[in-house]
Order: structure tokens, then sequence, then C-alpha cells
């Protein structure tokens, strides 16, 4: 019986990620800079690391984790062809279901494959489970506005030629949904932030086969099976907004950032209990809620 909860077809999400075992290359310089900007998180903590776990790292995280004298990686995926050639430990596996003892790493590495996964607070429940005390997650999931606008370009030319919409982009988290995530499962010090890279593509055909090459496809339960018109894709390619350079492509990467708890760890005021005014650090006025700021 299907799970009625379930929104991504995980069985094709695992086949295109095997896929994308020997086509990522095409899209290797953005996975690089997507990995280096979620690693120099690393530079924030003096804390040094011996058992990471990295999950969907893709060849990316594994070496320069090793780089930064982490001694043990185990290199987990859904696709056990991209695991086996990630650079660590191979671990084919589903990260609804992690095979992994409480307390086994002190680094976790979640990259750019969280986004696939039905139970996302579920998955970040027991990535803290499997590991120790006061250990480090560090997570890049696409966030919105990610293909905002593949997202509407599409859903004009199917209204256009259909009267009607089928998911066709996968839906994103929000930033201010972040922090709140890594709290509901557990984590202490939560953090959300983002990261842009900006892409422009001269030809929009390019765009779609980057995806394919990435294995980033469109994989929600829901999608339309039908085989799509003819004309969508040229329809879809014309209303995507153009710019000086070509064809502009959010891509906006929410990084998490939390720890697993432990005795000692830095812990958030309780509200009310400052001892100064942030007006005083400030050496401005408090003013009243009803009275208006002069200019």
């Amino acid at each position: 019986m299907a799970d009625p909860t379930a929104i991504f077809d995980r069985r094709l999400v695992q086949r295109r990620r095997d896929r994308a075992a020997a086509t990522q290359d095409r899209i290797a310089p953005v996975l690089a800079e997507a990995a280096d900007r979620l690693l120099d998180r690393l530079d924030d903590t003096t804390r040094r690391f011996g058992r990471a776990l990295e999950i969907g790292g893709r060849g990316l995280i594994a070496p320069r984790l090793a780089a930064r004298g982490v001694g043990h990686v185990v290199s987990a995926d859904l696709s056990a062809r991209l695991a086996c050639g990630a650079g660590g430990l191979p671990v084919a596996m589903d990260e609804e279901w992690l095979p992994f003892a409480e307390g086994s790493f002190d680094l976790v590495v979640a990259f750019l494959s969280l986004h696939w996964v039905n139970d996302l607070p579920g998955a970040l429940v027991q990535i803290r489970r499997a590991m120790a005390p006061d250990g480090l997650l560090l997570a890049m999931v696409p966030g919105l506005p990610t293909l905002q606008e593949l997202r509407a370009a599409t859903a004009e030319a199917e209204a256009e030629l259909r009267g009607g919409l089928s998911p066709r982009v996968s839906p994103f988290p929000e930033l201010r949904d972040g922090a709140g995530l890594l709290q509901r499962a557990g984590f202490a010090m939560p953090v959300a932030d983002a990261e842009d890279i900006a892409l422009v593509y001269r030809d929009p055909f390019a765009l779609i086969a980057d995806l394919r090459a990435a294995g980033e496809t469109n994989a929600v339960l829901a999608r339309d099976r039908r085989i799509p018109p003819r004309a969508l894709f040229p329809l879809t390619a014309a209303r995507l907004p153009r710019g000086t350079d070509g064809i502009p492509a959010t891509l906006r990467l929410m990084v998490l950032t939390g720890w697993s708890p432990a005795e000692g760890q830095p812990k958030a005021a309780r509200p009310g209990s400052a001892s100064a005014r942030l007006a005083d650090a400030l050496g401005t006025v408090e003013r009243g809620t009803g009275e208006k700021a002069g200019h």
C-alpha cells in the first residue's frame, strides 16, 4: 500500500543518481563551488574531527575532509555507484533508514541529497542519533527560490498547452524553516543560512541537460507520467527570462548547522534575562512602539 505521506519516488531518485555517476562531471565546477562553501564552515570551529560520515558527497566531500585532517570518513549514498566513487569507505544506504549505531560519528556532512528525502525531520533525528555528543552536522540542501524561473516558465507553458498544471520541479524548503527543522530533530545551537550561486545559460536546453547530468530532474510521485507535449519544452524555453548575458538560473543553497547535545555546551539565554539594554549598547534612545522615529 502506498505511503500517503510520500512525496518522492525514491527508486527513481536512486536510478537517476546511479546514472549521474557517469555524467555529473558536466557540472563539476558548480558542485565543487558548493562543496567548498559548505566546508568553509569548518573554519569557524577549533574542534578537530576524527570520524566523519558524508552523505551524498559525489566524490567532493571525502577528499576535502581528508585534506582537513579527518582521519576516518564513511561515504554513504542512496546510489551504490556514487558511494563507491566518493572517496571514503563506501556504504550504499537509504537516508531514511540509517544503518549506523548511536554515537558513531563526531562529524556528519550531508551534501545536496536530503532534499530527496520524504521525511526530512525523521532523517535529521536519525543523523543526530548516529552522532557522538558535541558532534557537528553540516547539511546543504537547495532552498527556495531555487529554479524559480524554470518552475514559473514550465507552469505557464503547460497551462497554455493543457489547461492545467502538474509538478515538474521539486518542492524546496524555505530558509526560515531551516533552524526549526534542526531544533525539532534535537540539535543544539541550530543555524540556517544560505549561499547563492549565480548561473547564467546561453542555451535554455543546457539548463535541463545539466539537471539530468546531475540526476536532479523531477521525481515527484504526483508528476504527470504522460509523454509531455512536443511543444512543452520549446514553449518553456521561450518563457524563460533573459538578461544581457543569457538566461539566469537561481541556485540558493541552504546550509544547516547544528550540534548534537552535550554537557557544557553554550545555551541560549532565557528571554528577559539580559542585564543590559540594547539601546545602551548601541548608544541610541529607546522609543516606545507607538512613537515615530525622527528623520
